[in-house]
């Protein structure tokens, strides 16, 4: 059977950055630890006045597709994720496919292209579409491009606030890819959920404590789904373990959450058991809320443990490591997540060919899926393309009244004139409107 999977990942993010925990905390009166051991943040990208998430996704594609190689022929569908769109009926692909036929001779006029909303997990949506595309026999030989782009702004002085961040990442996929094969098994936990929306406003309505519990409920519930049909996991599974990231304090609760439901009636709770106990089971117990007190106070057991710390450090804090120089990134969150992981295994000249990863997605609404992935041979060398860290290390540091006025400057309520804090270059830029309202764009040498 043939093996479909991402064949390659690039980056773009946003070209303005806020220090957390000395910009942002100085001005609130705040600890800086509030920021950077509570949230688990560092910096929050933002995007230049003349960047948006269609030159952040095209210029991210534009990058992917020339050190691959491709010309718009070798692209049969272009799907966005995001849920920072402009327009209620025009699609961001059709946006981005228009810059790219600027710089490539031909043109994506034979290519399907399509907008994904389902909060964050609609960039894990996008990648199912274009696999079962592929394996439905429909791609002529063709690959997919998938983009997830966000522009992630809260309401100034709203306690998301400090979670925000933008950029895109684009992801080739392909029939027998060179980073990682997706799995067929998937598991999923939906419900109807109100933790965060927004009903026709460009800033979202969150119950921060109500997302949080839904966040782990859906996890917990695709975990519990896929197992169903891939069998039980074990946390030795696993090389790493990418979560969507709103924040890595949010990742903390989710890892410990799954390493407990992993290690449930195996040899590591037999292990434990002598240090904190076997885990409390539901019918040992008289009420719902006594048994939800025991696990609680079995979990703060469990967390301290040398064992368990030393299986999160491996798996979980390294998915993290460029969240916490970005912020949320909604639709790319997760695929930051593994493009972290797979970035700290090239760091650390580890050899993951063959070894799997399980990819936690998140949607806010709500869903959750989750799936695994094998890392395949060639993996290193599409990695040591990316130049992330350049990026990240070129940003422009943004003073607080700064911060202020591109906030403005992306508030779609607002017009702001502010003179760009960066000069473009080789890439794509907002250049004005045009006569519907539509926006233009055009490519800078």
């Amino acid at each position: 059977m043939t093996a479909v999977g991402i064949d390659a990942i690039e980056i773009w993010t946003g070209k303005l950055k806020l220090d957390l925990p000395n910009t942002f905390a100085e001005k609130k009166g705040e600890d800086p630890d509030k920021y950077r051991k509570g949230l688990g943040l560092e910096n929050s990208s933002f995007p230049d006045v003349y960047e948006d998430i269609v030159t952040m996704g095209a210029n991210a594609a534009k990058r992917l597709m020339d050190r691959k190689g491709l010309s718009p022929q070798d692209i049969g569908r272009i799907d966005v994720a995001t849920e920072s769109s402009f327009d209620n009926s025009k699609p961001v692909s059709t946006y981005i496919a228009g810059c790219l036929e600027q710089v490539f001779e031909d043109n994506f006029h034979h290519a399907n292209k399509g907008e994904r909303k389902f909060a964050c997990v609609a960039g894990t949506q996008s990648i199912d579409d274009a696999y079962n595309w592929i394996k439905a026999g429909r791609h002529r030989g063709r690959s997919a491009l998938v983009i997830a782009t966000d522009t992630a702004l809260y309401e100034r002085g709203d306690p998301g606030e400090a979670t925000q961040g933008a950029g895109a990442v684009a992801m080739l996929i392909s029939e027998d890819p060179s980073v990682v094969e997706l799995s067929t098994e998937q598991g999923y936990g939906s419900a109807d959920e109100t933790d965060f929306l927004k009903p026709n406003q460009q800033f979202p309505s969150v119950d921060g404590k109500r997302s949080m519990q839904v966040y782990l409920a859906r996890m917990r519930e695709a975990l519990e789904d896929f197992e169903s049909v891939a069998g039980k996991t074990h946390p030795d599974d696993f090389a790493y373990i990418p979560f969507h990231t709103p924040f890595p304090g949010m990742v903390r609760k989710a890892g410990l959450l799954g390493y407990r439901h992993m290690i449930r009636d195996t040899e590591v709770e037999d292990e434990l058991a002598e240090e904190i106990g076997r885990q409390p089971r539901e019918a040992e117990f008289e009420s719902w809320e006594d048994y939800e007190e025991a696990v609680r106070a079995y979990m703060d057991e469990l967390k301290g443990t040398e064992k368990y710390r030393d299986w999160y450090g491996r798996t979980i804090d390294p998915t993290l490591s460029l969240s916490r120089q970005v912020g949320n990134w909604y639709t790319g969150s997760v695929h930051i997540a593994r493009t972290a992981a797979l970035k700290n295994a090239l760091e650390s000249d580890r050899d993951l060919a063959g070894d799997r990863l399980l990819v936690g997605s998140y949607g806010s609404g709500a869903q959750a899926e989750i799936h695994a992935e094998t890392v395949v041979e060639g993996w290193e060398e599409e990695l040591e393309q990316l130049n992330i860290d350049e990026q990240l290390a070129a940003r422009y540091d943004l003073g607080f009244d700064e911060y202020e006025l591109v906030h403005d400057v992306h508030d779609h309520e607002k017009e702001t004139d502010v003179e760009e804090f960066t000069a473009p270059e080789n890439e794509f830029v907002f250049s004005g409107w045009g006569r519907m309202g539509e926006r233009n764009y055009e490519y800078i040498e």
